[in-house]
């Protein structure tokens, strides 16, 4: 039988320069997804497979990030003398239990690699799960909880993973297949961000990872890979080169790539869609606005 995963890392370092100048004086974790911010959707798809310890790989600056998590008795005090049990209830879900959150910091900016080994102590010898909260899923079974049902029959180490088009490969860390079982692949090599024509694949690995210790011991030898950074899947290709099991997983869900502009305001507008209290106010919107968009084309197209 194999261990439960009960601990994930969150790498929540990175300055998020894609969205300065916001990101200036505001993690980027904290940039509000409807009405949670980034990191909330991560916590809350760990809490749903069963994570119970929470570590943040932090770096100067987040220190708004860790408040987030904190009680607000103030607050809640307040809610609860005007009778708002609905909001009372929703700011709960930001609380954490005492105990539950660690945090290391990321004193240089060398990698995922990097920032997953920095909470090696905290590891100890047991399997563990990364999740990068760039990556927001939708999903009716969170995608976490899909790996972990799955890491429970398989073992090793088990990545998200989903098909990408060609030419997109070289921003993300790709698989070379040795056996396709549909919804699992087993992996014989994996590359980080190769050239379109140099790729295994085009299925790429995305932000959410179970891995076995061994893994971080990999990471321990802070081999430089691509970018001379040290890259978290280079430590999991060690494992495939020594005949540990390594697995992509083709998760059932729509991701969002939140670490990018267009991919936040998609999400945005999936999520605000998704929502019984805003979908029928902002749907009339999104089609107002497009009506009016494609007049305005229409009369430029003609006045040409």
């Amino acid at each position: 039988m194999q261990r439960k995963v009960k601990k994930a890392i969150f790498p929540v370092a990175g300055l998020g320069t894609r969205f300065l100048p916001a990101t200036k004086s505001i993690p980027k974790e904290i940039l509000t997804l409807v009405d949670r911010p980034l990191i909330q959707y991560a916590i809350d798809e760990a809490r749903a497979a069963g994570i119970k310890e929470f570590i943040f790989v932090t770096s100067r600056g987040k220190s708004a990030l860790e408040d987030y998590f904190d009680d607000a008795p103030e607050l809640e005090a307040s809610l609860r003398r005007k009778g708002k049990t609905k909001l009372l209830e929703t700011l709960r879900t930001s609380n954490m239990d005492s105990g539950a959150i660690a945090y290391v910091r990321q004193n240089q900016p060398l990698g995922l690699g990097h920032a997953v080994w920095c909470a090696r102590r905290l590891i100890g010898n047991e399997p563990f799960a990364v999740l990068l909260t760039d990556d927001v899923i939708a999903a009716d079974k969170p995608c976490l909880q899909q790996m972990i049902e799955a890491h429970a029959e398989t073992g090793g180490n088990v990545v998200a993973a989903m098909e990408v088009p060609p030419e997109q490969t070289a921003s993300y860390g790709v698989l070379d297949i040795a056996e396709d079982m549909s919804s699992l692949v087993r992996v014989k090599g994996m590359v980080e961000k190769p050239k379109p024509e140099e790729a295994p694949s085009n299925l790429a690995v995305i932000g959410r990872y179970i891995l076995t210790p061994k893994v971080m011991q990999n990471l321990n030898k802070k081999k430089e890979g691509a970018g001379g950074e040290i890259q978290l899947t280079d430590a999991i290709a060690e494992e495939i080169a020594v005949g540990n099991p390594v697995y992509g997983f083709r998760f059932r869900g729509q991701r969002y790539d939140c670490g990018s502009k267009a991919g936040f305001l998609q999400a945005t507008v999936a999520f605000g869609l998704a929502r019984d209290d805003l979908r029928e106010e902002f749907n009339e919107f999104l089609h107002e606005m497009i009506i009016e968009r494609e007049a305005l084309r229409v009369a430029r197209t003609a006045a040409e």
